[in-house]
């Protein structure tokens, strides 16, 4: 994509902070805009957590992406933090990035929608997977979200193909204000080594097991030595109940070892170093509804 810095000779710092329903691409979207695979992608609903940034850096600019979980109607305390993340994302941002794409109809969480024509800052409608569609199909989606959103400017794109970014990064950096850098310019993200390695190995749960095993887990790396050659990593795998373990270990443990062969080989690719990965797996029956875990996992800021 080509970053053009601005006209004038000042310097533009802003955050960016993309929301929307689950499964509309935002994680996709974020991680070609940023340049770097940072947030996790899978086709399941709820693959997004945390608030994870993306920072884009330039001589004249910085850009900080902020992706976020798809919008749900929380039913227990995880959600209810992770729709947390959603809101504080609506609160502080300097540009707005509402996700949509082209099966949306814009009735799902219309009170987001109603949110979004009430807040002051600039709104850019995005509307992804137009590799999917046809030309009258887009043009009627159009319409029908500048009727829902008339403060939005519209952008239909394709995040996987990288079709049509560069007149959204230019309308962007346009957007966010005169300001210094708010981080270091050589840092692209705010999670440390450490997220990146649970975030893979949680990735390759919700690629290998369905039902309900993918929303029962949480990954915690309980141990990362670093050195020149290898990194030494020992994960933890929750789950809810002793059948989910045995169902994520397999027989002869042979789903696991799968779920630990996937990730190592991603986390090579992503650390640019050897790993050596140890998976265990406990059992904590209440951790989405524990305060104290949901902090100790980082869904609760103090």
């Amino acid at each position: 994509m080509n970053k053009e810095t601005p006209k004038e000779n000042i310097h533009r710092s802003g955050f960016v902070n993309i929301i929307g329903n689950p499964n509309v691409g935002k994680s996709t979207l974020m991680n070609a805009l940023v340049g770097e695979r940072l947030s996790i992608v899978t086709s399941k609903a709820q693959t997004t957590r945390h608030r994870i940034m993306g920072i884009v850096n330039g001589d004249d600019y910085q850009i900080v992406y902020s992706d976020t979980p798809g919008i749900l109607k929380p039913n227990y305390k995880l959600q209810e933090s992770m729709m947390g993340f959603v809101n504080t994302a609506m609160s502080d941002a300097d540009v707005m990035l509402y996700v949509t794409d082209v099966v949306e109809k814009g009735t799902k969480n219309i009170e987001y929608l109603e949110r979004l024509k009430s807040i002051q800052t600039p709104v850019l409608l995005v509307i992804n997977k137009v590799d999917l569609s046809n030309q009258q199909d887009i043009e009627e989606l159009y319409q029908r979200w500048r009727e829902l959103l008339p403060n939005a400017e519209i952008f239909p794109i394709s995040a996987t193909e990288k079709f049509n970014l560069d007149p959204l990064f230019n309308r962007i950096l346009e957007l966010i204000p005169e300001s210094p850098a708010w981080y270091d310019k050589d840092i692209f993200t705010d999670k440390n080594l450490r997220f990146f390695a649970s975030e893979i190995i949680r990735e390759k749960i919700l690629l290998n097991y369905g039902k309900e095993i993918p929303y029962c887990t949480e990954v915690v790396i309980e141990s990362f030595k670093e050195s020149e050659q290898i990194h030494h990593i020992d994960a933890v795998i929750y789950v809810m109940r002793d059948s989910q373990k045995g169902i994520l270990i397999g027989k002869g443990g042979l789903a696991l070892k799968r779920v630990g062969t996937q990730s190592r080989k991603d986390m090579e690719a992503f650390f640019e170093k050897k790993v050596f990965l140890q998976i265990f797996v406990k059992v904590n029956p209440d951790w989405r509804e524990d305060n104290r875990k949901l902090r100790q996992f980082g869904y609760i800021q103090d």
